[in-house]
This record gives C-alpha cells, sequence and structure tokens, in this order.
C-alpha cells in the first residue's frame, strides 16, 4: 500500500536524490563550485537513483522485488559513494585549491533512508507470512 512508512522513506531518497542535488555543492576547483549537474556521468546516476526509488515505490504490491529495487539501489548508492571518496582522495589539499562540498554525504543520506525502507519492507513481508501460517 502507498500509506505505508517505506513510502515515506523511499519518497525522501527521490527528493535527496533529484532535489538536493542543485542545493549542495560536491566540491571546489580553484574558483568554481562544482554542482552535481556539471558532471553528466554523477548526475544521471543521481537521477537513475531517484527513478529507481519512484519505481519501488510503485511495486508496493509485490514486496519481493520492492525488497530487491532497494537492495539495487542501495548499491548504487554504495558505488557513488565510492567514487566520491575516490575524487575526493585525490583532490588536492592545498586550501587555496580545493574544498570538500557536503552534497559528497548526499548517498550516504539516501543508503541510511534505504536500510530503513528496506526493514520496513521486510517487517511487513514478515507480517503476511505470520497471517497466512494462521490461516
Amino acid at each position: 500500500m502507498l500509506q505505508r512508512i517505506q513510502t515515506i522513506y523511499l519518497l525522501l531518497v527521490a527528493i535527496v536524490s533529484s532535489g538536493l542535488i542543485f542545493v549542495f555543492n560536491l566540491w571546489k576547483n580553484e574558483d568554481e563550485l562544482v554542482f552535481a549537474i556539471d558532471k553528466p556521468i554523477i548526475f544521471s546516476a543521481f537521477l537513475s537513483i531517484a527513478l529507481l526509488a519512484i519505481i519501488t515505490i510503485f511495486k508496493f504490491k509485490d514486496r519481493k522485488s520492492q525488497f530487491v529495487l532497494g537492495r539495487l539501489n542501495i548499491i548504487l548508492n554504495l558505488i557513488l559513494l565510492g567514487f566520491f571518496v575516490y575524487q575526493s582522495l585525490n583532490l588536492s589539499g592545498e586550501t587555496m585549491v580545493s574544498e570538500k562540498g557536503i552534497g559528497m554525504l548526499l548517498p550516504f543520506v539516501s543508503i541510511v533512508l534505504l536500510v530503513l525502507a528496506n526493514k520496513a519492507i521486510k517487517k511487513d513481508e514478515d507480517l503476511v507470512k505470520s497471517v497466512d501460517r494462521l490461516r
């Protein structure tokens, strides 16, 4: 059902991945701020995460596929987070050259919300299985 708590978590993932990428910068190179929309691969990764979260919301009748899509979304976020860690380690540490932005933490926020959504989906699946045993 759409009024479950996992819907709210997944909607927050979609908002974080598609909306906040325009607000928070990823890093600062010399004189310019780098946002996710400036890099097409990062931008498409964020949008695919948001799209997968929206698709997961509308798979509410099939909880098993909803759970699998949630795990796939977590893997995509981990890949994006790994790319950001790699990128931040390659940025120089000079004070006038680079500065890391808070936008690099957006995949971590999405991972936490996806774990909470998967936990709620698993709880619903267990509830349905326990009711089926009583029949």
